[in-house]
Formats: C-alpha cells, structure tokens, sequence
C-alpha cells in the first residue's frame, strides 16, 4: 500500500484515505462555473472534526496532566538565607495570629513571604505561643530565624498586667516600664480620663477597665496609649462574655458585674472556685445580707492582708462591706477574663459563706455554723504559721 503521509494530494492534518486529483489537473481550486465536488466538502469537514478531536485530546491530557501532578512537591515560598542585615521593630499584640505576625514581618522586611513564616511555625511545636511584645530582629532573615528569636520571651519588650492589680498598682506598673516620674500615669489618668474610652458607667473611673494582659512597648508608647489598650481589651473581653445579655438575664447592670467580677478575683484562691465565689455574692445580695468580704476593706486602706481585725470591720467606708450591705460603690480590681466569666455565669448552690482555709482548701457552705468551724481551723492554722495568733474574722 503506498505511504498516505507521501501520495500527492494528501490533505494537511487528515489521518484517513488520501485524496486523489483527477490526472492530468493539479491540485487547485475549480474553474469558474465548475460543478462543486463533493469530496472536498467532505474532505474539509473531516479536517475540522479532525482538529476538534486532537483540541479535545490535548486538553484532556492538560486536565489529565494537573489532577495527578505531585501534591507533595508545592512551590517554595520565598524565603531569605543567611543571618541577615539591619535592625527594625515588630510589636506582637494580644491575640495576634501566626498569620498577622507573618504579615507584620514582611512589612517589616524581616521575612520574604507570610507563608515561609507560617509553615516554620507549623512545623515547630511551640510556633503558637509567640507572646505579646515588641521584637527587635534584623532584616532579611530566614523564617525559622525569625521565629526562633519571637518564640524567646526575654526578647520581648512587653508591660504584663497580671489579674487583679487595682489602678493604682498599673500606674505604678506603667511608670517604671516606661520610665517616667512616679505618678505621671496617674495624673494622665486622672487629667485625660475623656481620652481613655471608658463607658459611660464608669463614671471616669477606670478601676474594673484596665484589663490584665501583656501589651507590646516601643520607643514611642505613651501612658495614655497604654492605658487606651487596657480600656479598648476590657472592651473587646466583655463583649465576647456576652457581658451586656448576662446583664438583663441576672438582673444587674453591666457595670454591676465588673464589680462582682473584681470581688470574685479578690477573694477567690484559684480559678476553679471563682464561679462559686459570684454564687455566694449574688445569694447573700439575694437575701440582702452585708457581703463582709475582706478584699473590700483592703481597698479601702490601700493594703493586702489575709485577716481582718475586729477594728477593720469598723473602717468608716463606703468599701466597708461589713457595715455597708450591697455592692461597694466601685469594682476593687481589674478583673480578668476567668473572673468576668465567674459573674456572668455563677455556679449553681446556695452557699453564703466560704472561707480559704488552706491554700487550694476553699470550704462553701450554707451553714453559719459550720462557716465558724472553718473559720476556726484557718485561725488555727494561721497561728501555727505566726508567732502571735491572728484574730482572723473569715471575712466571707
């Protein structure tokens, strides 16, 4: 059989039976007023199924080609070599994802792409506990570099608030990390209360709102903006407690629940107890029964103690709960995020007394009685740990 891909008159791009010109007449298009042939018609139709079939094939083999391409061999993310060049500053804040620090580090220059610095911390097991602060790092570092001086808490410049402290002791806090002159955040606070964000009914007082957290420091940190982030995370913090709906469901006001919520972080000895401890606030307020909580009058005087004195209970004070029944006029601490938990969801009981009598040994009960046995075997223990006995009232 003769070579279709050789014999002359073999149509371009056609696989099937070569066509043959009449001999004797080259290859070409027909005279004017010829009679149509009607083997070309079909040749060219044959020619575009042709086509639609090889377009048809290609583009399987495309689709074919990129389903079983190797998924274990990604593109690499850029990423930096070497020990890199210069120096900057990037402030990890609260709550930060890996993925905003990676965003922050290449704005930076500190990193060539978000994902090299993703895919480092994922393979580290601590890659999620950057904490909150303000990094120096050079330029141009390879992510795992990056991520091994971010993952370091001593490179971090950072003012930690822990749960609990009163104003006063931030102000205190604020001015030795930034080195200003004893008193200076306080005076802000008191002399720019409009510009710290506080809700309405805080009156201007921001006891209850300077949330304890860790907050990031530069050179160009303020008081005022420190103190700014503290009332705007206190914010944030409520809001995602739900502060405002546990507010019309107990039947207190918001600002009511921060106090409760700083009572409960007063008084409480660990987190497991705190919800128990804002039972036996809203039971004894329910019945309408003084409080007598200790950590009320220690705000009064300005102090910390474990015991209360006969003549404490007699302190001429609004903060007085064992002479005034209610809550005291002002939340008594910066309660945190287990103690706003605490008042927005007490636990269930009718206890109205507790007492610590021990370290991890809180005793509630519904019984005076035995409230007094408690409170006995903490004088007891107490005595045993002084050189004098003290005269400890219980205080719940």
């Amino acid at each position: 059989m003769t070579d279709p891909y050789s014999t002359p008159g073999l149509t371009p791009g056609h696989l099937g039976a070569p066509v043959v010109e009449p001999e004797g007449r080259a290859p070409g298009p027909a005279p004017a007023g010829a009679p149509h042939d009607p083997r070309r018609r079909r040749t060219g139709l044959a020619c575009g199924l042709t086509l639609l079939a090889l377009a048809t094939v290609l583009g399987a083999a495309v689709l074919v080609g990129y389903l079983w391409w190797p998924r274990d061999e990604p593109v690499r993310a850029a990423d930096f070599s070497g020990s890199g060049s210069g120096s900057t500053q990037v402030s990890v804040v609260q709550g930060a994802t890996v993925a905003q620090i990676g965003q922050a580090l290449v704005k930076q220059g500190v990193v060539a792409s978000t994902r090299a610095f993703t895919e480092a911390a994922a393979k580290s097991p601590a890659g999620n506990s950057i904490q909150p602060g303000t990094y120096t790092l050079r330029q141009k570092l390879p992510a795992v570099s990056a991520l091994n001086v971010l993952l370091d808490p001593a490179n971090a410049n950072a003012l930690t608030i822990p749960e609990g402290r009163r104003a006063a002791q931030v102000y205190d806090a604020v001015d030795q990390k930034l080195k200003l002159t004893a008193g200076t955040t306080k005076a802000v606070a008191e002399q720019r209360t409009g510009e710290l964000g506080l809700p309405p009914e805080a009156g201007g007082n921001p006891e209850g709102y300077l949330f304890p957290s860790t907050y990031p420091v530069t050179a160009e940190t303020s008081a005022l903006g420190l103190l700014q982030q503290m009332v705007r995370q206190a914010a944030r913090t409520q809001k995602a407690d739900e502060l405002e709906t546990a507010s019309a469901l107990l039947g207190r006001s918001p600002y009511e629940l921060v106090t409760i919520a700083s009572l409960v972080q007063g008084e409480a000895d660990n987190a497991e107890d705190m919800a128990k401890v804002a039972r036996v606030v809203n039971n004894r307020l329910a019945k309408r029964m003084p409080l007598q909580f200790d950590s009320t009058i220690n705000y009064a005087l300005g102090r910390s103690t474990l015991t209360t004195t006969a003549d404490d209970t007699r302190l001429d004070s609004p903060f007085n709960t064992y002479l005034h029944p209610g809550l005291p006029p002002t939340p008594i601490a910066n309660p945190g995020r287990d103690a706003l938990q605490a008042a927005v969801q007490p636990a269930e009981g009718d206890w109205l007394y507790f007492v610590t009598v021990a370290p991890g040994d809180t005793r509630f009960t519904d019984s005076f009685e035995q409230h007094q046995r408690n409170v006995a075997e903490f004088n007891t223990r107490q005595a045993a740990r002084a050189a004098r006995p003290a005269a400890g009232t219980g205080g719940h």
